[in-house]
């Protein structure tokens, strides 16, 4: 699924997420994937985008620079696939 700007999302009810140095470990206890998270502000708005009616409320809540935004939507566009976010 493609995630869009507008799209409301949350991190996975069935996923752990273990902090690193570089980000963080996201591991689905269902399908059993393990994905690396490899920013803090991916991992920052990841797990407050639930918070948020959309995915640019997260990103402006968690300071992204509107530059970035584009890279962030594809990178949780991926996150969809592996299930570690869902849209709503």
């Amino acid at each position: 699924m493609t995630v869009t700007l507008e799209s409301a999302c949350e991190l996975h009810p069935q996923v752990a997420l273990r902090p690193e140095p570089f980000g963080a470990l996201a591991y689905h206890y269902g399908n059993r994937r393990l994905v690396f998270l490899k920013h803090p502000d991916i991992v920052r708005v990841v797990k407050t985008m639930g918070q948020h009616s959309s995915l640019r409320d997260a990103l402006m809540a968690e300071g992204v620079d509107e530059a970035r935004w584009p890279s962030f939507v594809s990178a949780l566009s991926s996150l969809t696939t592996s299930e570690i976010i869902r849209v709503l």
